[in-house]
């Protein structure tokens, strides 16, 4: 339970603060706000002023008294019935949350609907200033009950706010940010005390999730190396080679934009010198666009394959071997290292690095799928879910990947949801051994 401090308290209007006199009683009142609507209506000059004095009130007072009983007459003497204007003081910041937290507006469009509703507090200031304070009433770390350590997957990963680093630990399964923090670096240091505040709260890894960063991977060396670490596909994989195919894939396209230039150019060529210039600068055009092209087919080629070894299982549900997978992910590398590119060397040395981690998660995979094999569920049944579930996965990889989406271990995070979903089945007894 979060526990408000006084000065979060003290931003959130509770209503005037005022003695009520009972000497007004209910009736005065009335009469006081018919008189100055009567003096409002008519022009009598200091008839407010004459209220005030005779009752010992502010004119202030006077006016408020007087718009309750317009607001109260529209109500009542409309001509077709109106709804009473809700009061509860509440709704102002159930609007912010509500349109800042699901709707997942920015400020200036939360003020702009809270306005179109006639809502209270819906200037762009307010609207900021209680998101910052409701922001500041959480704590920036989950924790765990008392006396209770959770075992969870960390995904780590770094943001920046105007160069400002941002440290973030989410778990890929259920979306829940664990911790974030600002931080004034992303060293080693600053993620081993991000992790020990984690373990100080009850959370402790069993699996971490990371792109190849400096800081992290120092960090999960010192102080996290007794577990597994999955590096994320899209950095290793479609950051790295997929940007590649992508500017390859463009350049193929403007070559072909280029050689169709110069074809149509043929045309208005008149004299005879002209015409062979034109000419070889179409042979030209037409050489370098069939050489982009068969390059970006030879890489796309490869890359796809890459990707189609990050499958678990094979179409009959078995698991894969984790080696054969990484013979053909070295094929791949050794055939895009011999098409001679500069740029496509580097890219695949860089991949080289981070191959013999990538596919850690077949590990995991092969141990969930003996744990799931000692439950009562028909073997072939099994299987059956294992092809179908991962078929979806890696449909779904391979369309982020291709897009050049950026895919935080989507191998893991498909993984994980599909054992929780798995063993959701088992509890229901869909699947039962004969």
């Amino acid at each position: 339970m979060v526990t408000m401090n006084n000065h979060a308290l003290n931003m959130i209007s509770k209503g005037p603060k005022f003695t009520r006199r009972p000497d007004l009683t209910p009736e005065i009142r009335l009469a006081i706000a018919c008189s100055a609507l009567e003096a409002q209506q008519n022009g009598k000059w200091g008839k407010i002023t004459e209220l005030s004095g005779h009752f010992m009130i502010s004119r202030t007072f006077v006016y408020m008294l007087a718009s309750f009983l317009t607001a109260a007459g529209m109500v009542i003497f409309s001509a077709t019935p109106a709804v009473a204007p809700v009061t509860d003081p509440l709704l102002p910041f159930v609007y912010m949350l509500t349109l800042r937290m699901e709707g997942r507006c920015s400020v200036e469009a939360i003020s702009a609907i809270m306005k179109r509703f006639d809502v209270s507090f819906s200037s762009v200031g307010s609207v900021s200033r209680y998101l910052n304070c409701f922001g500041s009433l959480l704590p920036n770390t989950l924790s765990a009950e008392t006396g209770e350590i959770k075992l969870a997957v960390f995904l780590c990963d770094e943001l920046f706010s105007k160069s400002v680093p941002i440290l973030v630990t989410v778990d890929p399964v259920s979306s829940v940010i664990l911790k974030t923090e600002l931080a004034n670096s992303r060293k080693a240091e600053d993620w081993k005390e991000h992790w020990e505040c984690l373990e100080d709260n009850g959370i402790c890894a069993i699996c971490l999730v990371t792109d190849e960063g400096q800081g992290l991977t120092k960090a999960y060396k010192e102080a996290l190396a007794n577990i597994v670490r999955q590096p994320d596909t899209y950095h290793a994989i479609a950051h790295v080679i997929g940007k590649l195919v992508k500017q390859l894939e463009n350049a193929a396209y403007s070559a072909i934009l280029k050689e169709q230039e110069r074809e149509d150019k043929l045309d208005s060529a008149r004299s005879d010198e002209v015409i062979c210039k034109r000419i070889e600068a179409a042979a030209e055009a037409s050489a370098l666009a069939d050489e982009l092209i068969y390059l970006y087919d030879a890489v796309h080629y490869l890359y796809l394959c890459i990707i189609e070894n990050l499958r678990i299982f094979d179409e009959d549900g078995n698991l894969r071997d984790r080696q054969q997978a990484e013979e053909e992910i070295g094929e791949a590398l050794n055939m895009l290292d011999e098409l001679g590119i500069p740029k496509i060397n580097k890219a695949v040395k860089k991949m080289r690095s981070t191959l013999p981690e990538l596919l850690n998660y077949f590990d995991t995979a092969g141990t969930a799928v003996e744990n799931l094999m000692t439950l009562p569920i028909h073997p072939e049944a099994l299987k059956g879910i294992l092809h179908c579930q991962f078929t979806l996965c890696y449909r779904t990889i391979l369309q982020i990947v291709t897009n050049d989406l950026k895919s935080r271990s989507a191998s893991v995070s498909c993984f994980s949801a599909f054992m929780k979903d798995t063993h959701d089945h088992e509890r229901a007894g869909f699947f039962t051994r004969p």
